[in-house]
């Protein structure tokens, strides 16, 4: 239970967080923000770590006067991580295989898993794109690309091309936008927008999904 709460405030006061991590660690901030983004994309287990929010708290970190965060270089880190995060989720996908749908896998969400395939299965190929800005799918996206050998040809164009589009919407959001007053001030209620405004996609097609009409079996008549 504790640790929700702390995962909770971490999410809430991120801003707050960051402020800390960047006096104690100064211009070395790059290195856990790396992989804090790169576990995030990277690893299955780990979805629920902050993404679209961590980018937009040190975009609007990077902003404020004598910050050690040059915009740029945080740019250019945290989208390497989501491509490298993604790269490695897709050929631990590949590894595995389409064994982890049948078996029970420890750590594993599998309802998330199934709701990743499901997006792939409707968006083909732009899924790795498209999942960039879905958190828990963005997660689960390329890992689902593995198991089913999409090309890596195709898979790492569209990682590649997400990540920079992703990181840039994100990072140069809260750089632009991170420290308007009114932003500032209810950062955390901004955060949650984000995450909701984010989540809002997977949502919809889950309540499309569950709304669908079965498909009732023909009975034969002999």
């Amino acid at each position: 239970m504790q640790i929700i709460k702390d995962l909770v405030d971490l999410f809430l006061h991120l801003d707050k967080h960051l402020t800390v991590l960047i006096g104690q660690m100064g211009f070395w901030t790059f290195v856990p923000l790396f992989f804090v983004i790169f576990l995030e994309t990277g690893f299955v287990i780990t979805p629920f770590l902050p993404g679209d929010s961590l980018l937009f708290a040190a975009g609007a970190l990077a902003a404020l006067p004598q910050s050690p965060l040059n915009i740029f270089v945080l740019y250019a880190v945290l989208a390497a991580a989501a491509i490298a995060g993604d790269t490695v989720n897709y050929w631990i996908g590949y590894s595995v295989g389409p064994r982890v749908f049948s078996e029970k896998v420890r750590f594993l969400k599998k309802e998330y898993l199934v709701r990743a395939h499901e997006f792939y299965e409707k968006h083909g190929n732009m899924t790795i794109f498209l999942a960039r800005f879905v958190p828990i799918i963005r997660t689960f996206a390329p890992f689902v690309a593995g198991i089913g050998r999409m090309s890596y040809g195709h898979f790492i164009s569209y990682n590649v091309f997400g990540g920079l589009i992703w990181a840039a919407l994100f990072t140069f959001g809260g750089f632009f936008f991170g420290n308007i007053p009114f932003v500032k001030d209810n950062f955390s209620l901004v955060v949650l927008a984000i995450v909701v405004i984010s989540l809002m996609p997977a949502v919809f097609e889950v309540v499309r999904s569950r709304r669908k009409p079965q498909s009732k079996p023909s009975s034969n008549n002999s």
